[in-house]
């Protein structure tokens, strides 16, 4: 059955021609339900609570987190100095907040998340392509980053109390007692912060941010002054030449790489953003602004330590781990835990939320699918993930490689061909005739772009024949696949631009 709703006559409708007209009259719509329901739906304008700082503090969060800190301080293992860290990365926050903004714009004007916004591109039935493999990598990085986060709060309860490590020794499954214990502890926060939906999101984003800021603030100035107010600016033997300038636009690029996931999902947040301007300063403070300061943070950190012995931190961790202080391990501990959640949130659980909901609409709200994809990701065993090599590089970095195609496609149709033209009620109706049907509810020109230029782009990323281009591959598949798809996309057709808010639902619902 569908349910039937007149589209209000007072609705704008343009076309991409100069010559666009208002129409009147618009036809009788059919939401299907196999494509919508209430978390699916359009957010309304009116009551949208991510501003300027939502937005600051969601990237304060990923930004900072342990995983981007272990990268950045692999560029001053490998030899770039302090200046050369600023510049690749500097390139890289450059290349975030351009294509994240791309990415925010199209949620906040369609007001809908990422597996709706895939419909555009790919077709009503067709978009199920990129959200699974969204999905699929979400949920394995949301089991290895709760039990990473379980592993901090491990190192945190043996820390307090002693006695407990004599519960870390036996194994079942894989993993000892203490600790299932914290990996379900962790877990289990994690679905009720979900449990209350975007909102609550949102709310804990906020609180997470300045925590994990202060923390990481604190501990430059505390290796700086430990380190006598001296810090190496780069290891004995520096980088220098073709060699030097590869790897700073390598970094970036990997800077890039490590954003793909949230540069396509971006829009199941920035749907609920009042206008363009606040994603657009909230991105400039929480990205390029953000990074810096991360990068700074990240040359003291390395500088420090490897002044006062000439030895490469992996992680901030380590000088955690390190302070003689309980209290203050425990505040450190804690404030990773926080942000680790945090980011696990935003990057791994609520893009397949989103995905499972889209999959069946009918039966699986935002809450329901939820819960099935942090119950798959337990199921998985995520710590035989993380201890593997092999499904680290080949089947997450493979399926990985297909995200700048998708983005590619999706931004192409959109920003080049559509220019911005969307019929926002029409991504909910399996009507033959609707805007998004295309061919049995398939955009086979979009599927025809996107596999040749992720086939490219897995052969780069994984190959190790082309490992001085590895990391640009999501650049040079991202570009591919846009040419691709505009050489073969029809050029003739208008499209037109008819709001979501007919069909909108309160930002509370959600």
């Amino acid at each position: 059955m569908s349910t039937s709703l007149d589209l209000a006559p007072e609705l704008s409708v343009a076309s991409t021609t100069p010559s666009s007209t208002l129409v009147g009259e618009l036809p009788l719509l059919e939401l299907s339900p196999r494509l919508h329901n209430r978390d699916l739906a359009p957010t309304r304008i009116e009551g949208r609570r991510w501003g300027r700082y939502s937005i600051f503090a969601l990237w304060t969060n990923d930004v900072h987190n342990i995983a981007n800190y272990s990268f950045a301080m692999g560029l001053f293992a490998l030899g770039l100095g302090g200046w050369q860290i600023l510049l690749s990365l500097a390139i890289g926050a450059a290349l975030v907040y351009f294509f994240m903004n791309l990415s925010g714009y199209m949620g906040q004007k369609t007001g809908v998340p990422f597996p709706v916004i895939s419909r555009i591109a790919f077709g009503i039935h067709g978009a199920q392509i990129p959200a699974l493999i969204r999905a699929v990598i979400a949920i394995a990085w949301f089991g290895i980053q709760t039990y990473l986060a379980s592993v901090v709060l491990r190192v945190l309860l043996t820390a307090v109390w002693p006695q407990l490590a004599s519960f870390d020794h036996d194994s079942l499954l894989g993993l000892s007692s203490l600790g299932w214990v914290c990996f379900v502890a962790i877990w289990l926060v994690q679905l009720v912060i979900l449990a209350y939906g975007m909102e609550m999101v949102r709310r804990y984003e906020a609180f997470a941010g300045p925590v994990i800021l202060l923390t990481v603030a604190s501990l430059a100035l505390f290796m700086y002054f430990k380190a006598d107010a001296r810090i190496a600016w780069s290891v004995t033997e520096p980088l220098t030449g073709a060699e030097m300038w590869r790897n700073i636009f390598a970094g970036g690029a990997l800077w890039l790489a490590i954003y793909g996931t949230l540069v396509l999902n971006f829009c199941d947040f920035a749907r609920s953003s009042p206008c363009r301007k606040t994603i657009r300063v909230g991105n400039f403070w929480g990205l390029p602004v953000n990074i810096l300061v991360f990068a700074m943070i990240t040359v003291v950190l390395c500088g420090a330590q490897f002044q006062i012995n000439g030895q490469i931190i992996d992680s901030p961790t380590q000088i955690v781990a390190s302070i003689p202080s309980t209290p203050f391990l425990v505040l450190g501990c804690l404030a990773f835990l926080i942000v680790t959640v945090a980011v696990n949130i935003m990057a791994n659980f609520v893009a397949p939320a989103f995905v499972l909901s889209n999959l069946a609409p009918r039966h699986l709200n935002f809450r329901r699918a939820g819960l099935i994809s942090a119950t798959l990701a337990v199921l998985i065993l995520p710590w035989n993930l993380y201890n593997s090599p092999l499904v680290i590089v080949y089947f997450l970095s493979g399926l990985g490689a297909l995200l700048g195609p998708l983005y590619g496609v999706i931004m192409a149709d959109y920003w080049l061909l559509r220019k911005g033209c969307i019929n926002v009620p029409e991504l909910y109706s399996e009507h033959p005739a609707g805007a998004y049907h295309y061919s049995k509810g398939i955009n086979l020109r979009a599927v025809s772009a996107f596999v040749p230029a992720a086939l490219l782009a897995i052969v780069l990323a994984l190959v190790p024949n082309f490992h001085a281009i590895a990391p640009f591959s999501w650049l040079i598949g991202a570009g591919i696949a846009a040419a691709l798809y505009l050489l073969i996309a029809p050029r003739n057709r208008q499209y037109l631009d008819v709001s979501g808010e007919c069909i909108a639902v309160d930002h509370s619902s959600h």
